[in-house]
């Protein structure tokens, strides 16, 4: 019996392994007037069919990141091939944007439209048809999913809000969705990191839910979402209220707190269930 254990085992790791690769490309924004970088993983076999046409999901960072942030930090190549491998998630095309970097001081972060930096005007009118067409999306609300942690979680919650048409789902981990009580201070006045800051306030997606009338309700009512956050995270309270409040709205909505900081370790582990979350709301 031993013997035949072994020869299974053997059988299987010689079996290819599904592994994606992750590409670096830019586009070119009037909008910013600058070239935006970006990374792409794109599953197993994309080359080999060119007629084949993938769901897309849309993996924003944190704040004082970039776009080569869950590449490097999160390894999320290793995360997104296991999954596939699986099943647990379709093989899916995964565009990792750059809003942002380090010195937050002198470097614009943010995906909302803020003095001197409109980010979402850019998403939306350039960058989201310029990556699908290139990259060979499906193109509809029906396959296209958006998630992130932090400045990004806060990101993709607020872009299902104004575009609830156009995801399917929303995974916010550890989201940062209101700057009201000034849970990340802003700099002086004059510096980038005091827009970003301003912009979360002005873009609350707390204030979203409650002052949303039937009709946004509505709208609200055809994503899947999901908010994830640790339990020791100085951001915990807003998850809980937006629980709170989209319940109160009667918008369906998952919420998980699990042990853990605002931290790569936490959101690493995030990402093993939001990608299979995206995949099982994609449309079949």
């Amino acid at each position: 019996m031993k013997r035949y254990v072994f020869a299974a085992l053997l059988l299987l790791l010689c079996l290819p392994m599904l592994a994606g690769r992750i590409v670096t490309d830019t586009v070119r924004s009037q909008v910013l007037s600058a070239d935006v970088p970006y990374n792409v993983y794109l599953p197993d076999g994309f080359d080999q069919n060119v007629a084949l046409r993938y769901p897309v999901i849309y993996l924003l960072h944190g704040f004082s990141d970039d776009y080569r942030a869950w590449r490097d930090k999160g390894q999320m190549q290793t995360v997104v091939d296991e999954l596939i491998g699986s099943g647990e998630c379709v093989p899916v095309v995964i565009i990792m944007p750059n809003a942002g970097g380090p010195d937050t001081r002198n470097t614009w972060n943010g995906y909302f439209n803020m003095p001197g930096w409109n980010y979402e005007d850019f998403f939306f009118q350039e960058f989201l048809p310029s990556v699908e067409k290139k990259y060979r999306a499906v193109g509809d609300k029906g396959h296209r999913a958006v998630m992130g942690l932090s400045m990004g979680g806060g990101g993709s919650t607020v872009y299902c809000q104004r575009h609830p048409d156009m995801f399917s789902s929303c995974y916010a981990m550890s989201p940062w969705l209101d700057n009201e009580k000034r849970e990340v201070k802003p700099g002086d006045e004059k510096d980038k990191s005091y827009f970003v800051t301003q912009a979360v306030n002005e873009h609350s997606a707390l204030r979203f839910v409650e002052q949303a009338d039937d009709a946004t309700k509505e709208k609200l009512r055809t994503v899947k979402w999901f908010f994830d956050c640790g339990d020791d995270d100085f951001l915990f309270d807003q998850s809980v209220k937006m629980h709170q409040l989209m319940r109160a709205a009667w918008i369906r909505d998952e919420l998980r707190i699990r042990n853990g900081v605002h931290n790569w370790e936490y959101w690493h582990l995030a990402l093993r269930m939001a990608l299979p979350f995206a995949s099982r709301n994609f449309v079949p």
